[in-house]
Formats: structure tokens, C-alpha cells, sequence
């Protein structure tokens, strides 16, 4: 386990999923965690749960305004994870409406990018961006051409940033089917179904957890010699291929 006593880090999406399975991670760390979302209510009970290691700053990140204020609350800081996921843009190719396409890309790609782009004011010369993006953007499933749109369109930008930004580095994790909140959009019945099917077809045999992402992000985190890296974290469902 890396220590990263001292370090203080920026998750984006920190109240729940793989955000909140990062920060339990990275306290155990020594880190310490600045959790943002919109709900000031789950991000007090996180913040209970975590301890003195944790404090919260609640605002929308998708809000110029908001944005804008809260990372200037914030103040400095040694890494950033940008853990915020979108809602839309799955489906059908021949049924995506671009509306939604637009929505989803307003929901992920561009809090990534102007969250990124903000926290250069505040984020360390010797510290990291870690995007999370999705699997959607390395695999070939049906019904994911819109998913994959916008995530390729955040892991596009972990070179030349790498590159531009040095000697910061950045990074982002792509992980495959993750049990989180993403999901809840299915009644339970549903949604176990749907992670049988993919379990069946996963070369690992399973879903992935949290906790899974919140290694990989914690490793690019850690380790000072990773950067300009698109990480997979999948369980080998890229190889294999599934339709939603």
C-alpha cells in the first residue's frame, strides 16, 4: 500500500461508488480527502464515517458559479479524482437522440474537462489528475456507441495532457460493469440480471466493485512513474465484448 501521508486529495464524486471507495482507500493512506458533490447531507454522513482525515466541500461541478467557488474554498491541494459519472446517451444507435447525447457529454466530459482545467490554480506542481472513464471507450458493445463518444472523448485527453501539464501527471482509469449508484436507474430485479449476464461473460466471472476502481485510481495516484496511462480495470470484458 502506497503511503501518501500529507497528501491532500480532490474527489470529485467522493459521496458514493468508486469516489467514496477511493477515499476510504487513500485515509488508509494517510491521505488526506476533500469530498465534493452536490449533497451536502451524504457528503456530512461520509465525512462521519471517514474521520478526522476527511473534510467535505459541497457544490455542483457541472455550475461555473459553484465551481468556481467551491475550489476556491478548497484551496490547495496535492491530486485530483474526477469520479462524476453521466446519466445519458446509452442505447440503440439508431434510437440516441442527440438532445440526450449532448446531455451526457454536458454531465461527464465537461465537468471532467472544465473541473481539470479549474484545479490547475490549486493543484500541485508535483501532483496528478485521475479521470474515470468507462470501458465503453476501449470495448465494441452495442447499444454503447453514445458511452463510448464521451468517454473516449475524456481518455483522448490523458496524453496530450501529460505531455502539457508536466510535471503533473495524468491518468485515467477506465473501468468495466461497476456495482455502484450508475445502476440504480434498474429495478433491483433487473439489475441483478443484467450483472449475471455480464458476470457470464466476464472473463474474471464477476462484476466489478468499488473498491476494484479505488485500487486502480490509488495505484496511478501512488505511483509517481505513471502517467499519459489509460488504465483498464474490467475484469477482461473489453476482450469479450456485451451488449447492455
Amino acid at each position: 500500500m502506497f503511503d501518501l501521508q500529507g497528501a491532500r486529495v480532490l474527489i470529485a464524486g467522493g459521496s458514493s461508488g468508486v469516489g467514496l471507495a477511493t477515499a476510504e482507500l487513500l485515509v488508509k493512506c494517510g491521505a488526506a480527502v476533500v469530498l465534493n458533490g452536490r449533497d451536502r447531507v451524504k457528503l456530512e454522513r461520509v465525512k462521519e464515517q471517514l474521520g478526522a482525515q476527511a473534510s467535505i466541500c459541497a457544490f455542483d461541478a457541472a455550475n461555473p458559479e459553484e465551481r468556481t467557488r467551491g475550489l476556491a474554498a478548497i484551496g490547495a491541494f496535492d491530486h485530483l479524482v474526477v469520479a462524476l459519472s453521466g446519466g445519458k446517451g446509452a442505447g440503440a444507435f439508431a434510437d440516441v437522440t442527440q438532445p440526450d447525447l449532448r446531455s451526457g457529454f454536458e454531465a461527464k466530459f465537461w465537468v471532467h474537462f472544465s473541473l481539470a482545467q479549474e484545479s490547475l490554480a490549486y493543484l500541485s506542481q508535483s501532483g496528478s489528475i485521475t479521470f474515470v472513464s468507462a470501458i465503453s471507450a476501449r470495448a465494441a458493445n452495442p447499444g454503447t456507441a453514445g458511452l463510448a463518444a464521451i468517454n473516449s472523448a475524456i481518455e483522448g485527453m490523458v496524453k496530450p495532457l501529460a505531455v502539457e501539464l508536466r510535471p503533473r501527471r495524468v491518468n485515467a482509469v477506465s473501468p468495466g460493469v461497476v456495482d455502484t449508484p450508475w445502476w440504480n436507474w434498474m429495478t433491483e430485479d433487473q439489475k441483478q440480471a443484467a450483472f449475471a449476464k455480464f458476470a457470464a461473460s466476464t472473463p474474471a466471472g464477476r462484476v466489478g466493485k468499488p473498491s476494484d476502481i479505488a485500487q486502480s485510481i490509488v495505484f496511478l495516484i501512488g505511483n509517481s512513474f505513471m502517467t499519459g496511462c489509460v488504465l483498464e480495470c474490467d475484469g477482461g470484458l473489453r476482450l469479450v465484448g456485451q451488449s447492455l
